[in-house]
C-alpha cells in the first residue's frame, strides 16, 4: 500500500495570516516526504471568504512544494477542469511536469458548487449536470491530445482548436503540412511543453456515482474515493473493475484506485477525539450540506432518521485514535478493497498545525511501517 496526504486547506479566521498559513502548508509537506509518503495532493476551491477551502490554484500551489522538494509526487485532488480554458490547464500542468521531474499526477473534477462555476464558467454550471459532464469530457479530451500530440486539431460542441481563417506566414516558421494547408491557412497546431511523462502523467479522477465511476474506468483513468464505508466502496470498487474489465483493461482488486480517509493518531483513543472532532466535523458539516448523508450509508442501508454528529461517522469512514485502532483499519481497507492508495486528510479546517505535525509524525513512526 502506498500512503499520501491529502491537503485541503482551510484557515477559518486567518486569512489575514494567509502567508503563515502557505508557510505551514510547506512545513507539512517536507514532513510527509521526509516521512517517506508516496505523494501529496492539493484541492482546488475559489472565493472562499470562510475560510474553510482557501487554495483556488492547485497548480500554482504544486509548483511551490515541487521546487522546495525532490522525491514526493504531486497531485491535485482536484483540478476542477471545468472552470479552465483546456490549453491553459494543459500547458501550466505540462510546464508543471517538467519543472517537478515528471514527479506530476494530474486530478481532475467537475465542480460542484455554484458559486464557483457561475462566476468561472456558467456553461459548467453543475445544476445543468448533463452539459457539465459534457464539458468535463471534452475538456479533458483537449488536454490528452494537446499532451500526446505533436500537432493536434479539435472541433467539438464546446471548443474549436485551431480558430479557423489563421494564416501563418514568418520567415523563420515556414507554413508546414503538419500545422498549415497550400495556402498558408492553419490547420493543426501544437502545445508546448509537452508533459516529461509520456504520453501524459497518469490521470485520478475524482468519482463516486455510478455513471462516473463507469465513465472513469472505461478510459483507465484512476479512481479517488473518499466518504463511503468499506462495505459501500466494496460495490463500487467492483464496479470500476468490472467497467475496467469491458474495456480490455485488467486489474487487481483495488488497483488504480485510491480513497481518502480522515486520520488523526494520538496515544489515546480520548486525546485523538479531543483534539480533532471539532476540525473534521467543521468539514463534515460544510460538505455535507451540498452532498447529504447517502455516501456515509453502509451497502443496502436506508437513509432514514441518521442525523451527522463524531459517533457516526467513527465507526463509518474515521481512522481517528491510537497507531493501532489506526493500523487496525487501515488492516481492513487492505483486506478487504486491495487498496493500492490511501490518502490521509489531517489538515482539517481549524487544526492547530502544531497538533497536525504531530499527527503525521506518529502516523509515519508507529502506523506506515506496519505496512511496508
Amino acid at each position: 500500500m502506498k500512503f499520501s496526504v491529502f491537503h485541503n486547506l482551510g484557515a477559518p479566521g486567518r486569512l489575514d495570516e494567509y502567508a503563515t498559513v502557505m508557510g505551514e502548508a510547506r512545513e507539512f509537506a517536507l514532513a510527509a516526504e521526509d516521512a517517506g509518503f508516496w505523494s501529496i495532493w492539493y484541492t482546488e476551491h475559489h472565493f472562499g471568504h470562510e475560510g474553510v477551502e482557501i487554495t483556488p490554484n492547485p497548480v500554482l500551489m504544486s509548483t511551490d512544494i515541487a521546487a522546495r522538494t525532490s522525491r514526493i509526487r504531486i497531485g491535485q485532488a482536484a483540478n476542477i477542469i471545468t472552470f479552465w480554458h483546456p490549453l491553459r490547464l494543459a500547458e501550466d500542468l505540462a510546464m508543471l511536469d517538467q519543472l517537478s521531474g515528471g514527479r506530476l499526477e494530474i486530478g481532475i473534477g467537475r465542480g460542484l458548487y455554484g458559486r464557483e462555476a457561475l462566476n468561472l464558467n456558467p456553461i459548467a454550471d453543475p445544476r445543468n449536470e448533463h452539459q457539465n459532464r459534457e464539458l468535463f469530457a471534452e475538456t479533458l479530451e483537449v488536454m490528452q491530445k494537446a499532451w500526446s500530440e505533436e500537432f493536434f486539431s479539435h472541433h467539438g460542441r464546446f471548443y474549436e482548436f485551431p480558430q479557423p481563417g489563421v494564416r501563418w506566414n514568418h520567415p523563420l516558421s515556414p507554413p508546414d503540412e503538419r500545422f498549415a494547408d497550400e495556402r498558408g491557412m492553419i490547420t493543426k497546431m501544437s502545445v508546448t511543453p509537452r508533459p516529461l511523462q509520456r504520453p501524459h502523467p497518469p490521470i485520478w479522477q475524482v468519482i463516486d456515482t455510478q455513471p462516473s465511476i463507469e465513465w472513469a474506468a472505461a478510459r483507465g483513468i484512476k479512481g479517488m474515493f473518499w466518504l463511503p464505508p468499506v462495505s459501500s466502496l466494496k460495490r463500487r470498487f467492483a464496479l470500476y473493475r468490472e467497467r475496467a474489465a469491458e474495456a480490455g483493461i485488467t486489474l487487481a482488486q483495488g488497483e488504480n484506485l485510491a480513497l481518502v480517509r480522515d486520520v488523526y493518531v494520538a496515544p489515546t483513543m480520548e486525546q485523538a477525539r479531543r483534539e480533532f472532532e471539532d476540525a473534521v466535523m467543521t468539514s463534515y458539516r460544510w460538505i455535507l450540506h451540498w452532498r447529504g448523508l447517502r455516501n456515509l450509508l453502509e451497502d443496502g442501508e436506508e437513509l432514514g432518521a441518521h442525523e451527522l454528529s463524531y459517533d457516526f461517522l467513527h465507526a463509518r469512514n474515521q481512522l481517528v485514535g491510537t497507531p493501532e485502532f489506526v493500523r487496525e483499519r487501515i488492516a481492513e481497507l487492505r483486506d478487504e478493497l486491495g487498496l493500492e492508495h490511501l490518502l490521509i486528510w489531517t489538515t482539517h479546517p481549524g487544526l492547530p498545525h502544531a497538533n497536525a505535525m504531530r499527527s503525521l509524525e506518529l502516523f509515519a513512526s508507529d502506523v506506515m511501517p506496519e505496512f511496508a
